[in-house]
């Protein structure tokens, strides 16, 4: 099954994004995303879809279809001026003259001529109609009218009527053509606001995503085996090839260093601007800048294989998820239109009857049609949730899931897993003790002839920092699941290296991490510490203090755990724990109020599924970071409180957004039914009521995170 990803342009509405993905769905795809926000759309399709012929289907409802990728790839063209823009530009100077009637006796006597009107507006009508109508009549015909099924019935009804006076030679009385041209004219202009509003909320994807394409210094060799530079686009880059980055340069590319150190700028990525020092071999993340230094890398991931291309696909799929909240509103999008049209008519007629006039009572009646707003409604949340996924993206916070974002706002508990998570994962020798009768340098010799055959990281600390030159030639080593590693020498003699299982009949004490053992004999112990993260004990603190529960889980000894949790001040330890079991812990504490599980390893990846939001940090297992919801990006913990305040602010401005278009129809709709609004302010409401929408998610930006 293939992903397809498209740009779909011409959407304006919330029942513009729920046409498609009806029609999709219809087609029998799966895993439909559709963001009105953004214009993405992206879906799941077997082999035998022909994307050819959905295309034509979606250009057939309306809308168009572009390629990222092939965008991408073409040459840069000029950016052309926004289609609203052009009609607005186009239907302004008609308009302004019709206007000029409104001026009373200082008027043109010649404007006051119907048919002038009538050729005045014309241009005007057939402009709107030609956007408005057609895509009025396709929503019809697709079962769910969209918004602009309301402004053409408005602009048409003024027309028509209009039309309808000059023909019969009514008199001025029946003349409404600058309301008719006024409403046609203004949406327009409303419509390139909102598109302008809109597109301020995906800025930060924007940013990520403009530094995906660079010149790279791409390395080759002549031949005389001479090394040449030449500049080449970012997008050329394959996996293996050589790279020179120098001061002041963006990587192009995920890379490994094979020659020279640097200072590397990550922010783009983790937020963090202080610059991390890399040296040969440390991989580099395209998109990041060297502040200092010179490397020359291999390629790694280019294009839409690298880091950065896979977290700007990540935000926009989740830019594409429905929240619960936006559900209701998607509901009450899709039934607007007709309660509208029904408003509408009813208020013709009951100002009709109460007015005995038809021109007041139709004027009405068109405020009605124009000021209504489900485009507020279907943007209050895509609006917030895109500026919250953006900003969280550059804070080093990506979020897999639109849903997930919002379910921050009811964590209360935060589970902590031990080992990578609160601390590095790094161990280091803290204390070691050889027996009376035995050497020092005897136990090294052992310890490292052992250790360096495991994987295990307490083995690599121990063989990192015990190199010694003479080592033990063993006829039999092997690796004895949950006891430790095992040699025979050529003589017959055997040692262990491992856990207190090997030495349990010979010493009651415990309390080590390694044991050596020779024969029948204890020939030493070693300690070893894992260096607690040093954002861990301030992250536990600030949760602690927003009235957080916190949470040690671990499969850890018990004293190692506790020891930790005194260290961080955490009361709740659950330890001794195997994956099984984390999985049963986290299931009761979630049933008790909603947890966040915070986990690294692939023992954790079990626990972090069922958690309410699963968190990873970036170090952690490929499997861990596939099952969680949430990666934290930024080397560590320090942005866990950001992560959760950014859920409780962004779940706080959808609200207000949705509050604003419920209250914006709620009210503007009866005002208009009283004439209280004329069509052309009805019409220039409505186009602004968005904007208010994208300016309250713009706040989003500013809104400290603590």
């Amino acid at each position: 099954m293939e992903t397809i990803n498209w740009k779909v342009e011409g959407m304006t509405c919330s029942t513009c994004a729920l046409t498609i993905n009806k029609y999709l769905e219809k087609k029998g795809l799966q895993n439909i995303k559709v963001s009105l926000a953004s214009g993405d759309v992206s879906f799941n399709a077997d082999a035998d879809i022909d994307p050819a012929q959905l295309e034509k289907g979606i250009h057939d409802l309306g809308y168009t279809v572009t390629h990222p990728q092939a965008a991408g790839n073409a040459p840069a063209k000029k950016t052309p001026l926004n289609k609203h823009l052009r009609y607005f530009a186009f239907c302004l100077p008609f308009t302004l003259v019709l206007l000029g009637h409104m001026l009373g006796h200082n008027a043109p006597h010649w404007l006051m001529n119907p048919w002038i009107q009538l050729g005045l507006c014309l241009p005007v009508f057939i402009a709107g109609m030609r956007f408005f109508g057609r895509s009025a009549v396709k929503s019809l015909l697709n079962g769910l009218p969209n918004m602009n099924v309301l402004i053409a019935l408005g602009a048409t009804a003024a027309f028509v009527y209009s039309l309808a006076g000059t023909v019969l030679g009514l008199g001025p009385d029946y003349l409404f053509y600058e309301t008719a041209a006024s409403i046609i004219t203004v949406v327009f202009f409303g419509y390139y606001v909102e598109d302008a509003s809109v597109k301020a909320t995906q800025q930060s994807l924007k940013s990520l995503a403009s530094t995906q394409k660079t010149m790279a210094n791409m390395i080759a060799f002549d031949d005389q085996h001479q090394e040449v530079l030449f500049p080449v686009d970012s997008t050329q880059l394959r996996s293996g090839d050589l790279i020179l980055v120098r001061t002041g340069e963006q990587v192009p590319a995920d890379c490994k260093i094979l020659w020279g150190d640097a200072g590397v700028d990550e922010s783009i990525l983790t937020g963090e601007s202080l610059p991390i020092e890399k040296k040969t071999r440390d991989k580099l993340i395209g998109g990041s800048l060297l502040v200092s230094g010179t490397v020359k890398a291999q390629v790694t991931a280019a294009g839409d294989a690298s880091v950065l291309a896979g977290i700007v696909r990540l935000v926009k799929q989740a830019q594409g998820e429905k929240p619960p909240v936006q559900q209701l509103a998607d509901r009450i999008s899709a039934i607007f239109v007709p309660v509208v049209i029904g408003l509408a008519l009813l208020t013709f007629i009951g100002n009709y009857v109460f007015l005995h006039e038809a021109a007041p009572a139709l004027m009405r009646s068109i405020a009605v049609l124009v000021i209504a707003c489900p485009c507020a409604m279907g943007l209050a949340t895509p609006a917030a949730i895109a500026v919250g996924l953006g900003r969280g993206a550059r804070k080093g916070i990506l979020v897999r899931n639109a849903k997930h974002l919002e379910a921050f706002r009811t964590i209360r508990r935060v589970v902590f897993d031990k080992t990578g998570t609160l601390t590095t994962g790094e161990f280091t020798i803290s204390n070691w003790q050889a027996a009376k009768d035995t050497l020092p340098e005897t136990l090294k010799e052992i310890a490292f002839s052992l250790e360096k055959y495991s994987n295990h990281p307490i083995a690599k600390a121990i063989t990192k920092e015990w190199k010694v030159t003479q080592t033990i030639r063993w006829t039999k080593v092997e690796e004895v699941k949950g006891r430790g590693m095992r040699g025979e020498t050529k003589e017959g003699e055997t040692y262990w290296a491992g856990s207190y299982k090997i030495a349990a009949h010979l010493t009651h004490d415990d309390s080590h991490n390694v044991y050596i053992v020779g024969g029948d004999r204890l020939l030493g112990t070693i300690d070893v510490a894992d260096a607690i993260r040093p954002e861990a004990a301030a992250v536990v603190k600030q949760l602690q203090e927003q009235g957080i529960d916190t949470v040690l889980l671990s499969g850890d000894r018990l004293a190692a755990c506790r020891r930790l949790a005194n260290t961080l001040g955490i009361a709740n330890v659950l330890a001794e724990q195997s994956p099984e079991q984390k999985l049963q812990q986290v299931t009761r504490l979630n049933a008790e109020m909603p947890v966040a599980m915070v986990g690294d390893g692939i023992n954790d990846a079990p626990a972090l599924a069922r958690a309410t939001v699963g968190i990873s940090i970036s170090d952690a297992s490929q499997l861990a970071i596939q099952t969680a919801d949430v990666v934290l990006m930024s080397q560590g913990l320090k942005q866990l409180p950001a992560a959760l305040a950014l859920g409780r602010k962004t779940y706080a401005t959808i609200k207000g957004n949705l509050f604003w278009a419920f209250a914006y129809n709620i009210i503007a709709i009866p005002v208009a039914a009283i004439g209280g609004l004329t069509p052309a302010v009805a019409a220039l409401a409505m186009g602004f009521s968005d904007v208010v929408l994208a300016a309250n998610s713009l706040r989003l930006y500013t809104k400290k995170l603590n």
